[in-house]
């Protein structure tokens, strides 16, 4: 039993490793691919599509404003953009603070709509409203904490135009805006920036993969439309969209120059009900789509939902074995120093020497391929490759991973307690907003 355990927790950290370095590999492709120093002037477009501009905001009254006028200021025709800001629901000023911006002359002539939704569903029953009377082509997502960069739009538009029969939707890169703020959000700066420059580049150079990630995306209304639209209460109704959209064989673009600037939680507790609701939002549409593995699917679903596999369960599952095997054996070792005469119990039979080697180089490997990433990530974005963010970046394996790894677990065995006791495990928390 115990060297069964061990085997397995070493082979499912090399299979995490290989596909590490395999996903570092696409990422570094495509870097180098794209190092082209940005246009002053920016060409025009073959087309500019009517696109339908939606911000899903309930109770957010700190940051709406900034959002709103964000998105104003877009560089993209305003005659071909309908804007419509949705107050879901709201107990504060959110729809005060928007119309306010609404009401300045400068966007007198915009097509701009701010709405008061008094319906159910959370964001998913937003965008399916939305979706509904939309008149555009596209329909553009923007969290209302997501300012988009000026030309954020235009390249989002760009990509989607330049293969609409296959490009369903096409999604950008987000930011942090706070991330100077604390030592949390300066980790979580680091884990945004190596998953869109390194997770979110690597399979849509290797795979042509890509996720709608919530905010900053456009997706085709028709097909939107056609393929049902937002699972109402969805925990991640991003991530459960993206896998239909796979499904019926059609691709997510990645437009990396489409960048948008939002806000992360400030405390941990802010983050732990944040990270926790996408943890099981994730696990609920794994266990959804697992029957993929095995029917006619196409061949890009199969590897996403393997890919997901690796990440949230069996990766997540080896390193809390590793992490016992290591402990139990080091207080086996410590009660034999003080006098006792024990058994260590995970050896491969020749003593302790060969698994502590073996976890040792496993360890080893975890934690360079880690920092790989990470600073590989930071030195593609302009201003993060600093000393004090390599720094950070070490830290943060000892300290933000482990507090992820933990958040994982805890909404792992909440999805099961839900299943088990037939809990509605659908609802919706609020991420506290921070003035800046």
């Amino acid at each position: 039993m115990a060297r069964g355990l061990m085997i397995f927790t070493i082979v499912s950290i090399w299979v995490s490793v290989f596909f590490s370095l395999l996903t570092i590999y696409g990422a570094v492709t495509f870097l180098l691919k794209n190092l082209k120093p940005p246009k002053r002037k920016l060409d025009p477009l073959v087309e500019y599509p009517l696109i339908t501009i939606v911000v899903p905001a309930h109770n957010e009254e700190i940051v709406i404003k900034d959002t709103v006028r964000a998105i104003l200021n877009l560089n993209y025709p305003k005659e071909q953009m309908e804007i419509l800001v949705f107050a879901d629901n709201c107990t504060d000023n959110t729809y005060e603070e928007a119309r306010s911006v609404t009401r300045l002359p400068q966007y007198a002539d915009f097509n701009i709509e701010i709405i008061q939704r008094r319906g159910k569903g959370g964001k998913a029953g937003v965008l399916n409203d939305a979706l509904a009377r939309a008149k555009g082509d596209w329909l553009c997502v923007y969290d209302a904490d997501a300012m988009p960069e000026r030309n954020a739009l235009y390249f989002l538009v760009k990509k989607g135009i330049e293969d609409p029969q296959n490009y369903a939707a096409v999604f950008g890169r987000n930011k942090t805006r706070n991330y100077k703020q604390n030592f949390l959000t300066r980790y979580i700066n680091l884990e945004v920036v190596t998953s869109q420059r390194i997770q979110h580049t690597g399979l849509w150079q290797l795979f042509k993969i890509g996720h709608i990630p919530g905010t900053n995306f456009i997706i085709q209304k028709n097909y939107a439309r056609e393929i049902g639209g937002w699972d109402n209460g969805a925990l991640t109704e991003d991530t459960a969209l993206s896998f239909r959209i796979m499904e019926k064989g059609k691709l997510i673009a990645l437009a990396p120059q489409a960048e948008a600037f939002q806000q992360e939680p400030e405390t941990i507790g802010v983050y732990y009900r944040q990270r926790k609701r996408w943890a099981k939002g994730n696990y609920e549409v794994i266990t959804g789509n697992l029957k993929h593995l095995f029917d006619k699917s196409n061949w890009r679903i199969k590897w996403e939902v393997f890919y997901y596999i690796n990440t949230f369960f069996w990766f997540n599952c080896a390193i809390v074995i590793s992490s016992g095997i290591f402990l139990i054996n080091l207080v086996t070792m410590l009660l034999n120093f003080i006098g006792f005469t024990l058994q260590m119990p995970f050896t491969f039979g020749g003593g302790n020497r060969q698994i502590a080697a073996i976890l040792l180089v496993n360890w080893a490997m975890m934690f360079a391929i880690y920092l790989l990433q990470i600073n590989i990530a930071l030195v593609s974005q302009y201003g993060q490759a600093t000393t004090e963010n390599f720094l950070y970046s070490v830290a943060s394996y000892f300290t933000y991973s482990q507090l992820f790894l933990g958040v994982s677990i805890a909404a792992f065995f909440s999805l099961v307690l839900d299943r088990i006791f037939k809990r509605d495990g659908t609802k919706w928390y609020k991420t506290q907003r921070f003035n800046d």
